[in-house]
């Protein structure tokens, strides 16, 4: 017979990995900061087992768009740009 009052087993929390977390904060506040430290997170991921893939990869996608809308319109104002200043 079973006790009704056992407690169920303890698992494991797996800690989250720093630089995931690193990761995604600078995505907002400096995108290619957030993609080259997400892009060295996964791998450190993959090694030790911890948690936050999802942040890592977050992280990077937040950053690249975030710097594609950045450098995008400097990129197409630069002809005009180059006519106005020759």
């Amino acid at each position: 017979m079973t006790n009704p009052y056992a407690q169920p087993p303890i698992t494991p929390v797996r800690p989250t990995n720093t630089l995931a977390i690193i990761a995604l904060v600078l995505g907002f506040v400096v995108p290619i900061g957030g993609v080259v430290v997400g892009l060295i997170a996964l791998p450190q991921l993959r090694r030790t087992g911890e948690a936050g893939r999802g942040l890592a990869i977050t992280g990077i996608v937040v950053g690249a768009v975030i710097s594609v809308f950045t450098v995008l319109p400097v990129l197409l104002m630069l002809p005009e740009l180059i006519r106005v200043f020759s």
